[in-house]
Formats: C-alpha cells, structure tokens, sequence
C-alpha cells in the first residue's frame, strides 16, 4: 500500500513575516520562527526590534540550563523560607521601562533539552517563572530549525507549541537582494547571485559537506572579499580556500570564475561619465556585476548632488547608464538592469530630463511593467 506524502509547510516570504510578526506581538502573542540554518531567521527578529525601538535579549537556550531561567534557590533569613534570586538575563521592571518594548528572544528553543523547555514552558505560558514575572511590554518570539534540517532538536511537546503563532520562513532571492543592497554586500557576490539565483542557498541535510551556501554564509564571503589596511594580499588560490571554506567546493569555483570575467570591467565612474561607452566583457554573470555597481554608483551620486542642486548633472549621468545598456546589454539584461535601479535602489529618474528616455521606453517600457 503506498504511503500517502505528507502535505505541504505553508511557508512566508521574509517581507511578509515582518507585518505578520508584528501583527501577533502587538496582541501578546508569541511567535515561533521555523527555518533551515543561516536563512536569517535572527536578524529578522533584530531588525523588527530595531524598528520599534526596542531591546532584544537574544537567549541561546541549547547553551542553557534550567536554572539559567528559573534562577538560583536561596534561604531567605528574613522570610525564614527558600526563595529564588531571578536571573540575570531576564529585565526588570526599572530596565524594561527605558523602552518601548522589549524583545525576548528565546533562540534554538527546540534546540533546547526538555528540562530547559519545561522552565521555557512557564515563562512563556504565564509570563512567570518562581517568583519572577515579565513586564508588560516585552514580548515572546521563539526560533529553531526543523526536525528535518538534521540539526539537533527536541520534539517540542504539544502544549508548548499550542502557546506558538508558528511561521515557517522561506527563502526569497528577491527579499534578499533588498536587504543586500541596504546593507552593501560586494558586488562581486550580487552580480554572481542575481545571475545564479538558485545558488542562494543550497543546504541539502543530506549531505555530509561542512561549508554550505546560505544568505548567512554569502554574507560571510562579502566580508571576506573587503580589503582593511590591516589585511595581508591574498592570492586566487588562498582567497578560493576561504571561499569554498564558507560556501562549499563546488560553488567557490563557480563564483571565482564569476569574479576572474568581474575583474575586467571598466570602472562605473567611467561608464557614468561617458568616458566608456562599449563592453567588451559578454559573460552574463560579470554584467551583473557591473549593473548592481553602476547603480550603487548612481544612488550614492544622488544624495551627494541632490545636496548641492546638481540634479542635472545627475541625470546625465543616468543617461549614459541607460545608453550604455542599450548599446551593449541583451534585451533580458537590459531590463533587469532597469528593475534593479527601479525597485532595488530607487533611483528618482526624471523622465523630463533623460534624453535617452523616449527611445529606451519604446524599446523596453512594456517589457519593464511586464516584469
């Protein structure tokens, strides 16, 4: 007899979880965040409490004992009874009260063994544990990988996952791509990403390999890829080690080669400029690169001119990034190239005062609304 499959996890995109979080903490209720390992399931939660002004206290709770929630019993000479002393890491009211609202985040919970959850189990079902109670305004959210990510984890008990408004979060290379260019990864890893969107995140729980891509660790090769006065040169070979340390094997060379055609393209100042006005580059993977710099290049020119009224200028500059395209991308890349200085960095184009505009739009302008 075949076995039926099990259905379906409803999964939410990172940009709906935002409103979705939000939602349930301004009612009190808890949230537990499901995802694989390096998703962003943790800057996630930072960045909500960032917005609201908040505090987060990050518990790891798989690194905790019981006694790290429930705190330390003590005799009381005063009372003449055992009493508790309260843990440090919990607020207290005089602390809780310098904030908005406060953030408990109760990491890895699944992650966590029984005797842990069971003192988890308290806090988060009365808001108390011994004679510790929380402070009105901090809320409860929870995070933990899935039983089937391989990772190690304890079967949450039924009761403890009914206090849980359960969201199980997804990968999105679009979501991720905004927050990329918000906080300035290296072209080099968003020009390969936005060609190889798949490559993104390739953990597989099956396999035995160590280093796996993931938002987290292509985050890691950014940071790796920036030169500080402190660092010693590394050569192709050392820097393809740290890579495929980060990012596994396979896709360390496939970004190396990425980043060997990414190291012949002309300066986007120059292109900006009119100074360069023909490609000689064709791999796909390296115009990328090169649209998500001239981009950046536009966007930071921007705020610069826009303070010292030199809007005009500024826009010839965004013509000869559009005739550039026109002149040397293919028609795909042409159009991506516009969504992304459209939607991903939200260059202000005045349509009035582009001289490329009327021949772009009629080249492209449909096939821009379609995308």
């Amino acid at each position: 007899m075949a076995r039926e499959s099990a259905p379906e996890v409803r999964t939410v995109r990172i940009r709906d979880a935002r409103a979705e979080i939000l939602r349930a903490m301004r009612r009190q209720r808890p949230v537990f965040i499901w995802g694989g390992p390096g998703i962003g399931k943790s800057e996630l939660v930072e960045q909500i409490s960032n917005n609201m002004k908040g505090y987060m206290i990050d518990l790891r709770l798989a690194l905790m004992e019981p006694t790290d929630l429930r705190g330390m019993p003590y005799y009381n000479k005063e009372a003449n009874n055992m009493s508790w002393a309260a843990p440090v890491d919990l607020p207290t009211e005089e602390f809780a009260a310098q904030y908005p609202v406060i953030v408990l985040f109760l990491d890895e919970l699944n992650s966590a063994p029984p005797s842990v959850q069971a003192a988890a189990y308290q806090l988060i079902l009365n808001r108390r544990i011994g004679t510790y109670t929380l402070p009105k305004n901090v809320v409860i959210v929870s995070a933990g990988n899935r039983e089937t990510d391989k990772g190690v984890t304890y079967k949450m008990p039924k009761p403890l996952a009914n206090r849980f408004v359960h969201l199980n979060l997804d990968v999105n290379f679009d979501d991720w791509m905004m927050w990329a260019t918000d906080n300035r990864i290296h072209s080099d890893v968003v020009g390969y990403l936005a060609f190889a969107k798949s490559d993104l995140y390739s953990f597989d729980p099956r396999s035995p390999d160590q280093a796996f891509a993931t938002p987290r660790t292509w985050t890691f090769v950014s940071e790796l890829l920036e030169d500080t006065k402190e660092d010693e040169p590394l050569s192709e070979s050392q820097l393809t080690d740290l890579v495929a340390g980060t990012v596994g094997e396979g896709m360390a060379v496939k970004f190396m080669n990425h980043r060997g055609f990414a190291s012949q393209l002309p300066n986007p100042s120059d292109v900006l400029s009119g100074k360069v006005t023909e490609l000689k580059v064709k791999e796909v993977s390296a115009q990328y690169t090169l649209t998500v710099n001239l981009c950046y290049e536009l966007a930071e020119a921007h705020k610069d001119m826009k303070k010292e009224k030199k809007l005009d200028k500024w826009h010839k500059m965004a013509d000869h990034f559009f005739g550039f395209m026109m002149a040397n991308f293919q028609t795909e890349m042409t159009v991506l190239g516009a969504k992304i200085a459209l939607s991903n960095y939200n260059l202000p184009f005045d349509t009035k005062k582009l001289k490329t505009f009327k021949e772009f739009y009629n080249r492209y302008g449909q096939l821009i609304i379609d995308a």
